[in-house]
């Protein structure tokens, strides 16, 4: 697939006009549908705290190479959100609200002082009854890479893996998905590449997902691909993940690969490729009561510094502990060890342009309170 900026624009307005065209041109004949009531919206919410010891103790206070626990030896605000949704019946909206460390990062190509920088999801929702299952979202969503949500409560280990933190977070533009049956589901999405609201240049980016659904075992399959050099359509960025999950209530475990491939220009103008190769394996088990053990292992190979600015191959093991209370109490103890190639991670009193350690060492503790739809309020 070879097309340019001219032939993505015009791809993404038709198919836009056809799917939303065909889809309020089928709601409009149905008369039995009630639409937007304020009875149906309903509110979640989340406040997500860590504290972090560093065993380097680096004088930069933050931990390189990871997602949203950046921020070392020092108690930290990572999430605090506020979750408004409507179901598509057959309209409905989602609108999601947040603060703290977490979505700086999660935010951190959006310009400074942006509101948008605040709002890591907003879209609205179609869902023609007549079409049996598909939705069609148009806004700013989280990206369907990957084996682990943004929230803190809902991984099986506090600090995100690796693929997570270099990989995409969110996408702003516009995506279809359906159920074919009850095993199997795909969808498709047109976005302005991934991780910022305004587009880089004027082409698009494609969006291909797939899932194949048992109740011990699933697998997920995403692809993202576009011009995603800034100012030009010229080198594409083309990344693929895949997730198979496998278990029960009482053991579950995931294998999650990614390939990645990017054309940036260098300065003399020319075009030139850059790979990476990514896997992360965990489990997650029952220990008895409230109680669970998750353990996970990931391998990053940034082999020609798309990722990390420099050709490095890292490593991360973790294992979590985790209490769960049904009212909506969560708590992680974690600890997690990472290590490169190269100096990657800074130590003691070393500059923060100027890492001189292979490994890092890290003991955190996250508390987080949930409050769902069903017992916000109450």
């Amino acid at each position: 697939m070879n097309l340019g900026g001219n032939d993505l624009k015009k791809l993404w307005f038709v198919l836009t006009a056809v799917v939303l065209g065909s889809a309020l041109s089928s709601w409009a004949q149905s008369t039995d549908e009630e639409g937007l009531a304020l009875s149906k919206v309903q509110f979640s919410g989340l406040v997500d705290t860590y504290v972090s010891k560093s065993f380097q103790n680096p004088a930069t206070g933050t931990v390189a190479g990871r997602a949203f626990d950046t921020d070392i030896n020092t108690f930290m605000l990572n999430m605090a959100k506020l979750e408004i949704e409507h179901a598509a019946d057959p309209i409905g909206f989602r609108l999601d609200l947040g603060f703290g460390r977490g979505f700086e990062i999660f935010n951190g190509l959006e310009p400074g002082g942006d509101a948008l920088q605040y709002i890591p999801q907003a879209y609205v929702s179609f869902s023609p009854k007549s079409w049996k299952g598909l939705q069609i979202d148009l806004g700013k969503f989280y990206t369907s890479a990957g084996a682990e949500p943004t929230e803190s409560h809902l991984n099986w280990n506090y600090s995100r893996s690796r693929i997570y933190a270099f990989g995409p977070y969110f996408h702003m533009g516009m995506r279809v998905a359906k159920p074919f049956n009850d095993h199997f589901s795909a969808g498709f999405q047109l976005v302005n590449g991934w991780d910022s609201v305004r587009d880089v240049n004027n082409g698009k980016t494609i969006g291909l997902t797939s899932a194949v659904e048992y109740e011990k075992a699933s697998w997920y399959m995403t692809y993202y691909g576009g011009p995603e050099n800034e100012g030009t359509s010229k080198g594409w960025r083309n990344f693929y993940d895949t997730v198979l999950k496998v278990g029960t209530d009482k053991a579950q475990a995931y294998v999650n690969f990614d390939y990645g491939r990017f054309k940036p220009i260098d300065d003399m103008g020319q075009l030139y490729t850059q790979e990476i190769y990514a896997v992360a394996v965990a489990g997650r088990f029952h220990a008895g009561g409230n109680f669970y053990v998750s353990p996970r292992y990931g391998w990053y190979d940034d082999r020609d510094g798309w990722a990390f600015g420099d050709k490095n191959k890292l490593q991360d093991f973790t294992l979590t502990a985790e209490y769960r209370h049904p009212k909506g109490l969560v708590s992680m103890v974690e600890y997690r060890r990472d290590w490169a190639t190269n100096p990657f991670f800074a130590r003691g009193n070393d500059p923060a342009e100027l890492p001189s350690s292979k490994s890092a060492d890290t003991l955190t503790v996250g508390v987080m309170v949930v409050l769902n739809a069903a017992t916000f309020g109450k």
